[in-house]
């Protein structure tokens, strides 16, 4: 399983590589959330790359909505590829023709699914393996169209990019990948994630976003995975047996079954304290997690987990579960918890919500670990992949 990957010496002479960027959102809501984030990243950060300077044309395939601006040649596709179906259509059976047209060398599918026939060398980056390991939690037409085109993807891409290590493995135990195809290249945090110091600077946001002093804050999207029912049994728990005046606030967008969620407060007499603001933007959410007193994640499976070492890097101390990657994010930085144990999670918030010294311990580690995750890093990494596939890498 490759970690790193050597540069080559040799000059590339403009090689000529496409990205679907597809899935690059500017819209508010499910599409904006860290798929969108992570190509957004890439394609920023390349041009910091001796790659982008000096070696590589890149041409980014999106779609038609997507308004952001970006420093590449842009092919835009005119379907509405907007619609999830469409997509599909344009990336099986158009994509292949216009990456001819274009005189594309490599294809980069940044989330889990290349064409199945490609004119090309391709690396494709696999975000998580949820549908493998989840499969309720997914309609039955959109598990199938994972299980069956990411099965196929991995099997003929020359290189796979794995967002974390627990990711490579489950390609590895699901899909038989050989881990010398698999190069581990973990997402950063951007500089916009940092404590924020001025007190008048969140005390305006709380009254903006009419927020109390003290809350306990999650974000993603509204789904079975995220574990939220597990959440609102731990948050009653704590709250009958503590004096906390601490409200639950559960940002995100409504994804798969979420109806539940809503149901379980009403259920548990909880409606005047937990507060769902929806769709939280992406340039807000520093504020969120430096005014929050406690992030929780306690999502049952993740690729690799954004929220809490962006919480991390601001300084919030964090919580999550104690499965899948998340614990090779946050380290020793935050506090793991079993998941499916509410009681568990009960006592880790009246630890921190009433302990000042362990919240400043877990603060300050957490700040000092997420210094070691790195957009640039990331796209760095991305390119020297790039690179040893041209040289004639596998």
């Amino acid at each position: 399983m490759r970690r790193e990957t050597a540069a080559s010496g040799s000059s590339l002479a403009r090689r000529q590589i496409g990205i679907n960027a597809h899935l690059l959102s500017d819209e508010e809501g499910y599409r904006r959330a860290g798929v969108s984030r992570y190509i957004q990243n890439l394609l920023t950060h390349l041009p910091s790359t001796d790659l982008e300077a000096e070696e590589a044309d890149y041409t980014v395939f999106i779609n038609s909505r997507c308004a952001l601006s970006l420093p590449y040649r842009q092919q835009r596709s005119r379907l509405p590829t907007h619609s999830p179906w469409v997509r599909i259509l344009w990336e099986q059976c158009l994509q292949p023709l216009e990456l001819l047209s274009a005189g594309i060398e490599l294809l980069h599918s940044p989330v889990n699914i290349q064409p199945l026939s490609l004119p090309c060398k391709s690396v494709v980056t696999i975000m998580d393996l949820s549908f493998m390991l989840f499969a309720d939690s997914l309609r039955p037409l959109r598990r199938f169209y994972q299980r069956t085109f990411t099965r196929w993807s991995v099997r003929r891409a020359t290189r796979l990019i794995a967002i974390s290590t627990t990711t490579a493995q489950d390609l590895t135990e699901f899909f038989a990948v050989p881990t010398e195809k698999i190069s581990v290249i973990s997402p950063g945090v951007g500089t916009a994630y940092r404590p924020i110091t001025e007190r008048a600077v969140l005390d305006k946001f709380r009254q903006r976003r009419n927020l109390p002093e003290q809350f306990i804050f999650f974000v993603g999207t509204l789904e079975p995975r995220k574990n939220l029912l597990t959440l609102l049994h731990a948050y009653a728990q704590f709250k009958r047996q503590s004096n906390a005046d601490h409200k639950l606030v559960l940002g995100g967008g409504k994804g798969w079954f979420y109806q539940p969620v809503f149901a379980a407060v009403e259920e548990a007499g909880l409606g005047g304290d937990v507060i769902f603001p929806g769709f939280i933007p992406e340039d807000e959410l520093p504020l969120w997690y430096n005014a929050a007193a406690v992030f929780v994640y306690p999502s049952l499976y993740e690729g690799f987990g954004l929220p809490p070492l962006e919480a991390m890097a601001c300084g919030t101390p964090v919580i999550v579960s104690d499965v899948s990657s998340l614990p090779e994010v946050v380290g020793d930085a935050a506090l793991l918890v079993n998941p499916h144990r509410p009681e568990e999670w009960a006592m880790a918030l009246s630890s921190l919500c009433s302990d000042d010294s362990l919240r400043s311990s877990l603060a300050s580690q957490g700040r000092r670990r997420a210094r070691g995750f790195s957009w640039i890093r990331m796209a760095r990494e991305t390119t020297e992949v790039y690179r040893d596939i041209l040289s004639g890498g596998i």
